[in-house]
């Protein structure tokens, strides 16, 4: 064994005999990988940063185009061609096992990626972790590099250590940096080979301080083969001192939730039931069936269900919506008292089952109880992270990305090693339910989901639970992949109802003084369905107001019956009546074309106040129309494309259905009226509503109860 110690660092015996934990195993996709595997280990390559992120002040400054040369042009644009790390793997490594990779001879790798850097920053924003040990088994000729992210997305080697397996000779580099204070410095150790059954095998630790890491930043290791031989890499992991732990030994439980997606919730529980390491943490999968298509009828399920046996339970009860299912785990974990978690899953996501360890380790270092949540990568798209978490806006009532950041980040193009805004902290308020870790403790304090079926339960939990002190944090290298949005639209569908209702009680329970832009915002809900032909959807949004008027026991009280009843209200309308097959249409009169000229925000802004007039003065009238006008494409149906037409067919976002929509001006006017009805006497009534709302029980382990048995709940 050699042993190397630096200044400022504990001894190689310390460090030896400390307990550690690992949290964080690096880990390789098995299958999928021409999909996936951006997101697990990229090719190295040389930085390049923008001088944005040397100097932030260069943010504030516009670009002056009107002044600017020819050799300022061509700087700027050689500026923004950046060379990013190739993300194929197929001529840089191979992935030997779940937990081993070889990089081929002469080749260069970077884990400097979502799946398997260390979230170092949010470990030390979050938990009293003081030290990462980073340890790995290696056989051949290479290097290890570790590195250092900052919150500006600032890298620098810490340690470089050499590794000869193939002559027998083990030497550990020194540290690279030459600015490095005795708190930065590491502690490293070798081992000479491995345990048994690893013959050829090197063990290597090094163990990192927690140091320069408020503002962001992350651990990570690159590979480096030598030119002459393949390089092995085996059980790479980040661990923690197990003696920084906030809480005794924990276990979870899982819950799902499914209405009619069998095949997908069988196979969320098969991908369960096959990773061994968190097995062992697992109490219980509370799966909670709502359909009439049953997972329990699938083939193969009963074989996952032997494999699993006691850890799970299978549930039936009526359809009540998410937040009914997942209420449902969570109202069982209770009553078996023996988890400190429970997860959310969603029944159709695909799991990563490391990331489902690593909340559940994560929330066990952290200071105080603590909602982990993970972010939502692009089923369709595998390497696109549509967020890792949002904040609140309490004016709009809506959310928007946590630190500035956009939807959709594609790894595969910007990984995260030539992503510097992604090492910065992103601290949330929320996370959604598509993957999200509760401590039981909180579940006992604030109890359970509000009765809403679907839509803003998370949101609302996540912000009750803020407001009792308990923290979300969205932990990166946690997330799962999930339908994305692009062929779902609320505001065509009976959701619109759930969405509009419980966005507003969420407003009531979180704003207990009404602000203006409410009025705004309900009056702008309306206009933007309206301008676009779709009448059903400001019935739905008036009903859910009126709704909301009735107080909070309705809601609980309605919540069984309540799809069925929103279904009835839309039907009649245009837009709501569908067809399949375009020849039983009359043929549109003209093909679409989005005339648009790029303009300012200004001018985009101006342009959609005089649509609405136009369409609040509009005579104009379709329903008698013999044909459409013009057929718009799904991705093409907002506000601009309907100025000026007086019914169109229109496809549906998940490409099935089209629908005639027809305009009826004297209808959109009656509804705005009565939406500015509804809004004052909600907006009147805000502070005794609110504060009826904030005390009800609805949510109360004991209200779900009730709820529970008076469904006659099969199980």
């Amino acid at each position: 064994m050699h042993t190397m110690t630096q200044p400022g660092t504990t001894t190689g015996a310390t460090t030896k005999t400390q307990n550690w934990e690992a949290v964080n195993r690096v880990v390789f996709p098995l299958s999928d990988q021409d999909l996936v595997l951006p997101l697990y280990a990229i090719e190295w390559t040389r930085p390049h940063l923008t001088d944005d992120v040397f100097d932030v002040r260069l943010d504030m400054e516009k670009l002056p185009f009107d002044a600017m040369n020819n050799k300022a042009a061509r700087k700027l644009l050689n500026e923004s061609l950046e060379h990013h790390a190739d993300t194929v793997g197929n001529n840089l490594f191979t992935v030997d096992a779940r937990h081993a990779m070889t990089v081929h001879a002469g080749k260069h790798v970077s884990l400097c990626t979502f799946f398997n850097a260390f979230p170092a920053s949010y470990w030390k924003r979050w938990t009293n972790v003081s030290a990462v040990r980073f340890s790995a088994k290696v056989q051949g000729k290479g290097e290890i590099i570790l590195y250092k992210s900052s919150g500006r997305g600032l890298f620098s080697a810490l340690d470089t250590i050499s590794i000869d397996t193939v002559s027998g000779d083990a030497m550990g580099g020194d540290a690279i940096t030459d600015d490095t204070s005795p708190a930065d410095t590491a502690t490293k150790e070798k081992h000479g080979h491995g345990a048994p059954g690893d013959a050829g095998f090197e063990s290597i630790e090094v163990v990192l301080p927690m140091t320069g890491l408020i503002d962001g930043g992350y651990f990570w290791f690159d590979a480096k083969a030598a030119n002459d031989s393949a390089f092995r890499i085996e059980d790479a992991q980040w661990s923690v001192p197990n003696g920084e732990k906030s809480v005794a030994p924990t276990t979870l439980s899982i819950a799902i939730t499914t209405f009619n997606r069998a095949q997908y919730c069988l196979r969320q529980l098969r991908t369960i039931a096959h990773e061994t390491a968190l097995i062992k943490r697992l109490d219980t999968i509370y799966c909670t069936d709502q359909g009439t298509d049953l997972v329990r009828d699938q083939p193969g399920f009963a074989q996952t269900a032997k494999e699993l046996g006691s850890r799970l339970t299978y549930l039936r009860q009526s359809n009540m919506g998410g937040s009914a299912g997942f209420s449902r785990g969570m109202y069982e974990t209770l009553k078996a008292g023996t988890s400190s978690y429970t997860l959310l899953l969603d029944d159709d996501a695909i799991s990563e089952p490391e990331a489902i360890l690593r909340a559940l380790q994560f929330a066990d270092y952290t200071k105080h109880p603590t909602i982990v949540g993970g972010g939502m990568l692009n089923l369709d798209n595998r390497t696109v992270l549509y967020t890792q978490g949002e904040r609140y806006i309490p004016t709009a009532v809506w959310m928007k990305p946590s630190q500035g950041l956009h939807y959709n980040h594609d790894f595969a193009r910007f990984p995260l090693r030539d992503s510097p805004e992604l090492h910065r902290r992103a601290d949330t308020d929320c996370n959604a339910w598509w993957m999200c870790l509760v401590p039981t403790a909180i579940m006992r304090e604030i109890g359970l989901a509000m009765p809403f079926f679907i839509k803003f339960d998370d949101i609302d939990y996540a912000l009750r639970a803020a407001e009792h002190g308990y923290p979300s944090v969205s932990l990166p290298g946690v997330a799962v992949w999930h339908q994305a949005w692009h062929d779902k639209n609320p505001t065509r569908t009976w959701e619109e109802y759930f969405l509009q209702r419980n966005r507003w009680i969420c407003a009531l329970l979180h704003s207990p003084k009404p602000d203006a832009h409410f009025a705004y915002e309900m009056l702008y809900t309306d206009v933007n369905v309206g301008l676009r032909l779709v009448y059903s959807a400001l019935t739905l949004q008036h009903m859910g107001l009126r709704d909301i008027l009735r107080g909070p026991q309705y809601i609980l009280d309605s919540m069984p019956g309540k799809m069925a009843e929103v279904q009835q209200a839309r039907r009649g309308f245009a837009d709501t009546t569908l067809v399949a097959d375009l020849d039983e249409l009359p043929a549109p009169a003209r093909e679409f074309t989005m005339r648009v000229t790029p303009a300012t925000p200004k001018a985009v802004r101006n342009s959609g106040l005089k649509a609405i007039a136009r369409g609040l003065l509009s005579r104009g009238d379709g329903t008698k129309d013999e044909r459409p006008e013009v057929a718009i494409p799904a991705d093409q149906a907002i506000w601009k494309s309907f100025v000026g037409v007086n019914s169109a067919l229109v496809t549906s976002p998940d490409g099935n259905t089209a629908a005639w929509c027809r305009r009826d001006s004297k209808l959109f006017r009656k509804q705005i009226r009565e939406g500015l009805r509804i809004s004052r006497a909600l907006m009147k009534r805000w502070e005794r509503l609110s504060e009826e709302y904030r005390a009800s029980d609805i949510c109360s382990v004991e209200a779900w109860g009730k709820v529970f048995k008076e469904q006659g709940i099969d199980e």
